[in-house]
């Protein structure tokens, strides 16, 4: 008779090396396993040679226009004092600051450029609809943006430079009196490190909701964050409240047509109760389809960053039909999609809307943002996909233009 092998109740390592086959260190599966939302992850070399998808001018370029979001964080390390400002900014405010001990943050780098959005191929085992975006962070010598803790997901990728990461392996929630009130950032009041490493460019630190980190830079850095959407239980379930509500009228009310003489007028009794459960059947009973169709447009909607601009003209079926298989297909960076199956066909959703396409069709504008045009070519003759490709055209998320 075999001995049964013992299981292993090794806590997994906190720091792995990436390989050519295993860029995580292990295969997806494994880290989402053993680490995703349980635990932090060094990965060593995860993007050998560094990343150097922006340059700080253009960085700095990017941070001076009205419609990215921006933020230049200032450290005054003798009296522990950090200043926030907010952009768009102009090219003399980065002359007068210091030489050290400033950060500018620049978020959804990866809508306006298109070698940071290619680092997302990498995260390609994690759904897009779950990824937020790539805020690029570029650090003079002792910046950051202090103590603190995010409540999502975070890949923070060294690019140029070095950065000095503490973090506190443990994971926690942090009550209101554990957060400074002297900065308009939320820093903690006390952070006592378990790790600390110095980041190598092209090195990964993955850091699950509500660990305690700090990063400072070594010399200039810049860091790559790729961050991922977990909005609130209070956000979902006022979202899932106004759409349940949407439909309702007036004429929708309370009522208590078997009602009982009281017994104490100011009481409310159990029978009460059960009614009003009936007055909510939607929260109790709520089937699977109308959540789908309410999350797919939640979600493409949640924390949008900007809003895609309409065409001075709409285009005619006749035209998109002739012009398409000349033409790459471009998603508007702004404007994100998803899909899920529903029947035989799908349910595209894109920037908060929902529409019903073929299969095929779903699969080819979700996967990428480039689409050649001849891919799409055979499914305009089914009229359900034609009209799809031409609302998205005529709203702005979907653009022809001619192959590069």
């Amino acid at each position: 008779m075999k001995a049964r092998a013992k299981r292993s109740d090794a806590t997994p390592a906190i720091e792995v090396r990436a390989t050519p086959r295993h860029p995580l260190g292990m295969p997806p599966r494994e880290f989402l396993r053993d680490y995703w939302q349980k635990r932090p992850l060094l990965v060593r070399g995860m993007f050998p040679g560094g990343v150097e998808a922006v340059a700080p001018d253009d960085l700095a370029g990017l941070a001076c226009e009205e419609a990215a979001l921006s933020r230049i964080v200032l450290r005054n390390e003798k009296r522990d004092q950090w200043t926030l400002r907010n952009g768009p900014f102009r090219e003399r405010d980065f002359a007068r600051l210091p030489k050290t001990h400033w950060t500018l943050l620049v978020q959804d780098v990866d809508k306006w450029d298109m070698d940071v959005a290619a680092l997302l191929t990498r995260f390609a085992f994690i759904p897009g609809w779950r990824i937020d975006d790539v805020m690029v962070s570029y650090a003079t010598d002792g910046g950051g943006v202090g103590e603190h803790v995010d409540q999502y997901d975070v890949f923070l990728v060294q690019g140029a430079g070095y950065r000095h990461w503490s973090i506190d392996a443990q994971r926690r929630a942090f009550a209101p009196a554990a957060f400074r009130d002297d900065s308009e950032l939320k820093l903690l009041r006390e952070f006592s490190p378990t790790h600390e490493w110095l980041l190598d460019p092209g090195d990964t630190l993955y850091l699950p909701p509500g660990v305690a980190h700090d990063g400072i830079a070594l010399g200039e850095c810049t860091t790559y964050s790729i961050g991922m959407r977990a909005p609130s239980r209070a956000e979902l379930l006022f979202d899932f409240a106004e759409f349940l509500a949407e439909p309702l009228t007036e004429d929708d009310r309370y009522v208590d047509p078997d009602l009982a003489p009281a017994h104490d007028g100011g009481e409310i009794d159990d029978a009460a109760l059960v009614r009003v459960r009936k007055a909510l059947p939607h929260f109790a009973n709520v089937e699977k389809s109308v959540l789908a169709h309410w999350f797919g447009r939640f979600i493409t909607r949640y924390r949008s960053a900007q809003i895609a601009a309409m065409p001075g003209r709409g285009i005619g079926a006749a035209e998109l039909q002739r012009r398409l298989p000349k033409c790459v297909v471009l998603r508007n960076p702004f404007s994100r999609f998803a899909w899920r199956r529903d029947g035989r066909g799908a349910e595209l959703f894109v920037a908060g809307e929902a529409l019903r396409c073929p299969t095929a069709l779903a699969r080819l504008l979700v996967a990428g943002r480039e689409i050649d045009g001849g891919a799409l070519t055979g499914l305009t003759a089914n009229a359900q996909a034609l009209a799809t490709l031409k609302a998205l055209l005529d709203g702005g998320h979907l653009q022809l233009t001619r192959p590069r």
